[in-house]
């Protein structure tokens, strides 16, 4: 009855082996929990600027209302930055899939130049209001409210600032994150 004995060498060997196997595996499968579920301590989980939350002041449009919105400021002539930044925001809200419904966009101009049409077209479901100069006073900016990219939750209250020339997949992460989060918007 050699294989009722503790001291199998069979026996052994596969206890060791389960026991090298769990030594490796380990490691392994609590870095992808603490990745999965990011409970990493001591790292910002955000890569967008929290600002202190205050009510935003966008205009009254129905569009907006209950929705994150990605707000931008820049004149109506809209530079190569500019489009970059709309585009920019396009994909952040397509990247969003199913949620896509919960993001709009909103483009403050800040001066009395007309949008040209082929740019209208270009960005089209983009709202655009023409009173971003007076606006622009509320929403806190290193240098300009230009330079940035805004985040004002369902609620109507400015949350986030990203940079003028951001990384897109920290973007989204950020907003799924914030849209998983959410029970409204």
């Amino acid at each position: 009855m050699q294989n009722g004995n503790p001291d199998n060498p069979a026996r052994r060997g596969r206890l060791t082996l389960a026991l090298l196997a769990a030594f490796f595996l380990l490691p392994i499968g609590a870095s992808w929990i603490i990745w999965w579920f990011d409970l990493a301590p001591g790292v910002a989980g955000n890569y967008g600027t929290l600002l202190q939350p205050r009510p935003a002041a966008l205009p009254p449009l129905p569009a907006l209302k209950g929705k994150w919105v990605l707000v931008q400021f820049d004149g109506g002539a809209c530079n190569a930055a500019c489009e970059r930044k709309h585009y920019f925001m396009r994909q952040v809200r397509r990247a969003q899939g199913r949620e896509m419904a919960r993001v709009e966009r909103l483009w403050l101009v800040t001066d009395a130049v007309r949008p040209a049409g082929a740019l209208l077209a270009a960005i089209e479901g983009t709202t655009i209001d023409l009173r971003g100069a007076a606006l622009a006073a509320a929403f806190p900016a290193e240098s300009s409210p230009s330079e940035h990219i805004y985040l004002v939750d369902p609620l109507g209250n400015l949350m986030m600032r990203f940079p003028r020339e951001p990384d897109p997949k920290r973007v989204i992460d950020d907003l799924k994150r914030l849209l998983k989060a959410s029970g409204f918007g």
